[in-house]
């Protein structure tokens, strides 16, 4: 369990800049199908609270049953592509949201969406999804055109991974009036409280700095984060959307020394509407370039 200077637990998150491709809310490209928007929600076992400021990767076949990034025998697709593929951060009621479509079938496996909770460089945990047959089916039939192999003849059991349980991998699927498409929710426990898991990557990091949550989170107006600055760097904040553009530069100063400061963060500078951004503070000195991001909410 890791406890910030500020006295708070903290979540450790994955360097945005890193992946920027994949971080994404819509995840669908070109690809074609009916619908799918998808919320996950993370708790922590330890004490059933929600996890934030982790990071949840996604990932399923398209709706004839291919995957992105393999060209096999089994699955003909293109091995440069990258639809379908996607993560985000959980905000501060430990909750993701994707855009994708809903996820065809292929033989040996029933319908399913792969997804992994990224807690720290230490620990991680990978399972995968799948939602009510008759559900399920109900999709299917109702656009032949998009699945033409229409119902998925697979019962949990006859699938090589629900077949040992699946009380807890059953997402809701509810019917969408304004998309057209279909709404689904599952809730994820995973070990710790959200602070739980500190890896190699996160301890070089503290050695430079630290940095809390914004406080207020939701905010309305302006916000503050509060840094401790533990290496002289070059540092800056940046802000994105869930999109995964880049919405612009809220901080930056070159040498900037050792001690705890704070970087007033003001949606105006920006013309932000409400939502869900992240911001990633980053510190760059003579031992390497050192980053972190975190979720805020933008409220109405």
């Amino acid at each position: 369990m890791y406890i910030d200077t500020f006295g708070n637990c903290r979540a450790i998150s994955f360097d945005l800049t890193a992946n920027t491709y994949y971080f994404r809310q819509d995840i669908r490209e070109t690809q074609l199908g009916t619908q799918l928007n998808l919320k996950l929600k993370v708790f922590g076992l330890a004490n059933c609270a929600p996890m934030t400021n982790v990071r949840v990767n996604v990932w399923h076949c398209t709706k004839d049953g291919v995957y992105s990034g393999y060209n096999t025998a089994n699955n003909p697709g293109d091995a440069n592509s990258k639809y379908l593929r996607g993560y985000q951060f959980t905000n501060a009621d430990g909750e993701v949201e994707f855009i994708t479509i809903f996820p065809g079938w292929y033989n040996g496996r029933i319908a399913h969406i792969h997804f992994q909770v990224y807690v720290s460089s230490a620990y991680s945990a990978v399972s995968q999804l799948t939602f009510p047959i008759a559900a399920k089916n109900a999709v299917y039939a109702a656009a032949p055109t998009l699945y033409p192999k229409g119902a998925d003849p697979l019962s949990y059991s006859g699938d090589n991974i629900f077949s040992d349980g699946y009380a807890l991998q059953v997402a809701t699927l509810t019917p969408n009036t304004a998309t057209g498409g279909y709404d689904s929710y599952m809730e994820i426990s995973v070990q710790g409280s959200g602070t739980l898991g500190v890896g190699h990557i996160e301890k070089e990091i503290f050695k430079v700095f630290e940095m809390g949550q914004n406080i207020p989170n939701p905010y309305a107006s302006n916000t503050k984060v509060r840094i401790n600055l533990k290496q002289s760097s070059d540092v800056k904040m940046e802000l994105w959307d869930l999109s995964g553009r880049k919405v612009g530069t809220v901080f930056e100063k070159q040498n900037k020394g050792v001690g705890i400061f704070e970087v007033d963060i003001n949606p105006a500078n920006f013309g932000l509407p409400a939502g869900n951004y992240i911001f990633q503070f980053e510190a760059a000195n003579n031992f390497g370039v050192f980053r972190m991001p975190k979720m805020m909410t933008l409220a109405k």
